[in-house]
């Protein structure tokens, strides 16, 4: 067992012990950053459709930050199917800043310059890897 995870993760597992499921704060900050999202998600049934949206991006950057399985191919895929939903390629990518700054809140004076450093570069890589047509 790495008893020293990657800054990324390190990040997801501090918050995992201050929030049980911060969701809310993740959309919350996304609906005040770009609020023409907010109709982007019916009013029944959203919260799942928001958690599962989280849990698979989530998963996606754990992979890319890591061994790369496979689950960060995610990223390319539903860059193509959120451009059918008509979501920009910019507010795909925007979500992920959305969450590096939800979770660098949420860690407070935990949030260290190495997550910051590893979260900075991991957005490069993302808006670059999903600039590659899937």
């Amino acid at each position: 067992m790495n008893t020293f995870p990657n800054p990324i993760e390190q990040s997801f597992e501090i918050a995992a012990q201050r929030c049980a499921d911060f969701t809310p704060l993740v959309y919350q900050r996304l609906f005040e950053a770009h609020p023409e999202t907010r109709t982007m998600f019916r009013a029944q049934g959203s919260d799942l459709v928001k958690g599962s949206m989280l849990a698979l991006t989530i998963e996606a950057i754990l992979d890319f930050a890591g061994e790369r399985r496979g689950h960060f191919r995610m990223i390319a895929c539903e860059v193509v199917s959120h451009d059918a939903y008509g979501t920009s390629r910019e507010l795909f990518i925007a979500f992920f800043a959305i969450i590096r700054d939800t979770l660098r809140d949420l860690l407070g004076d935990e949030w260290t310059p190495d997550m910051a450093l590893a979260w900075d570069a991991l957005l490069v890589e993302v808006d670059t890897y999903a600039g590659i047509p899937a």
